[in-house]
């Protein structure tokens, strides 16, 4: 079961990635992916042209998205697998998390203009496939193109984190709030790359444990950012907590991304993988079925 090369975790430009979803799922098949999952940012409006791109290529599917969460004074990321994207309670959870991204936009900005750099909010629309979710991705992008940064990664050392310029804190969803929509849309609720959190050993303790108490069940222990002392880190913690175990790049543009997509090492055997137990919203055209499970 921990062999499959599933790939659950990748956006389109639907929220900040830069392919279509058809595109996406294109790239996925041709590079070997045998289970994949677009999970934009707080949002499921690729979800149906992901799907139908995926199964007319005979590629398994999972839906999903990537719920923003507030939690001790970071931002997490809660990956939600196998959901209903119709799902009217989790629609209206994401469609309340995306409100205020135009005015934080603004706001970053201004915090740009006053160390000199302007026209960052114009510039990064322009990047934007969808006006409601504008983030600090598509001002990086805006910056590079400009020549004030070499690559995306150093916008985010520079001007894009916490107490650099361009920074804005946003209030997200709750974490309970965000595994109950995950979990009445019939989905698992996964961790998404915990080691990119700043958290102190404590916090990082009660993060996992809030989790585990609503009803949340997965932690992305392979996934694109995470070094090999990482990913043996967390696979210890998904054992320590009994949680299962998910895969997958983060992948958003072939430009940017560090890795591809079904590119990561498999897990490791005495994981329990989180697709295990999702067979049953896995969906599948009858072109190809390699075994899920």
């Amino acid at each position: 079961m921990h062999l499959l090369n599933a790939d659950l975790h990748s956006h389109s430009n639907v929220s900040d990635g830069t392919l279509t979803p058809e595109a996406l799922a294109q790239r996925a098949f041709d590079k070997g992916v045998e289970l994949w999952s677009l999970t934009d940012h707080d949002e499921l409006g690729g979800q149906h042209r992901a799907r139908d791109a995926a199964l007319a290529l005979g590629l398994p599917y999972l839906a999903g998205t990537e719920i923003s969460v507030s939690f001790a004074g970071e931002t997490v990321h809660i990956i939600g697998l196998g959901v209903d994207p119709d799902d009217a309670g989790l629609q209206a959870g994401l469609a309340a998390t995306r409100s205020g991204r135009r005015e934080r936009a603004q706001q970053m900005a201004a915090g740009l203009a006053a160390v000199g750099i302007e026209g960052s909010f114009e510039g990064a629309l322009r990047y934007v496939g969808n006006p409601a979710l504008i983030s600090r991705t598509h001002f990086a992008r805006y910056l590079v193109e400009t020549g004030v940064c070499e690559d995306t990664y150093a916008v985010f050392r520079r001007y894009l984190t916490q107490g650099k310029p361009g920074y804005v804190e946003h209030r997200w969803a709750r974490l309970g709030d965000a595994v109950r929509w995950i979990r009445q849309a019939g989905g698992e609720a996964v961790i998404a790359h915990p080691a990119r959190y700043r958290f102190s050993p404590t916090a990082e303790y009660a993060l996992f444990t809030e989790f585990t108490a609503h009803g949340g069940r997965g932690v992305e222990v392979m996934t694109g950012s995470h070094s090999a002392a990482e990913q043996q880190r967390y696979a210890g913690t998904a054992l320590e907590f009994g949680l299962l175990a998910s895969r997958g790049s983060d992948f958003h543009s072939p430009e940017e991304s560090r890795v591809d997509l079904g590119s990561l090492p498999d897990l490791p055997g005495k994981l329990q993988p989180v697709w295990g137990a999702l067979q049953h919203r896995v969906q599948q055209s009858s072109r190809r079925k390699p075994e899920v499970s």
